[in-house]
């Protein structure tokens, strides 16, 4: 069964700073808080540039560089 608990507590605000960048760079506005009135296009794109990034991020560590 799946849980929406963090695994990592402390982390939940780096998250929520990541999402909000993410969000800016594909030009959608979040609000602190709820934002169930977004498209399922605006939040597949949120999701869709964090994991671009994350990807990223890993393949620059696998190669050594920052």
């Amino acid at each position: 069964m799946a849980s929406n608990k963090a695994l990592v507590p402390e982390a939940k605000k780096a998250l929520e700073q990541f999402k909000m960048e993410a969000a800016s760079e594909v030009g959608v506005t979040l609000n602190q808080g709820y934002n169930g009135d977004l498209t399922s296009r605006q939040a597949g794109s949120i999701g869709g540039q964090m994991v671009k990034k994350m990807v990223e991020k890993y393949e620059n560590d696998i190669k050594g560089t920052k």
